[in-house]
């Protein structure tokens, strides 16, 4: 379910200039009081075509294994109420909240090694951005849907660029995501275990490369 856990990425602190906001990204723990948050968006979220490192197989919900499309307009409706309930209440408290721009999530995308049918959505920012004190990291993605998904993010970074001096941002190098970088029948053999035996492979680090 695309609603069924919130999203966010702590950034900090923000500072006020006359009627602005302006941004200082810095932050160093989990815990301290939140004052500048990015929060994801469910707008065109999809249930990605197959590829190697994941295979969607959801009958119960009308996508049966090597079908896929957009989630259903009423699920994203649900999901993106839920964001912007939970964006309002944060504002509510005081605290800033930055927002994801969503892109065409059901258009091809390629590279010169592989095509992929789809993309996913912009909803879990926590798996691509990380913050640590003055610099927001950027991961990769083992998902050739996500390759791109970091496009969405952009406008927000140009703009703390802009507003903070201070700011840095780096990008892990991209994988080429190519047949050879993936162990074979891997997400076959992940679905057929058992919860257990799943976490067990997970503590040993073994993944899909």
């Amino acid at each position: 379910m695309v609603g069924a856990r919130i999203y966010l990425l702590n950034l900090g602190e923000i500072i006020m200039s006359g009627e602005r906001q302006k941004t200082i990204v810095n932050s160093w723990n989990e815990w301290d009081p939140l004052k500048h948050v990015i929060v994801g968006r469910a707008d065109g979220t999809m249930i990605q075509a197959p590829e190697i490192a994941i295979q969607r197989d959801w009958p119960e919900d009308g996508f049966p294994l090597g079908k896929y499309g957009p989630y259903p307009k009423e699920m994203q409706d649900k999901a993106n109420e839920q964001l912007d309930n939970f964006a309002k209440m944060l504002e509510s408290r005081g605290i800033r909240v930055d927002r994801p721009v969503p892109i065409d999530f059901s258009q091809t995308v390629q590279t010169p090694d592989w095509v992929q049918e789809t993309m996913f959505g912009c909803c879990p920012i926590r798996d691509i951005l990380l913050t640590v004190g003055n610099e927001i990291l950027e991961a990769t993605m083992s998902y050739r849907s996500r390759w791109f998904e970091f496009i969405c993010y952009r406008p927000l970074l140009e703009q703390y660029f802009k507003e903070d001096p201070n700011f840095r941002f780096e990008a892990a190098p991209k994988p080429r995501l190519t047949e050879h970088s993936y162990k074979k029948d891997w997400w076959r053999e992940w679905h057929s275990m058992s919860e257990e035996e799943q976490f067990e492979r997970a503590e040993n680090g073994d993944w899909v490369f």
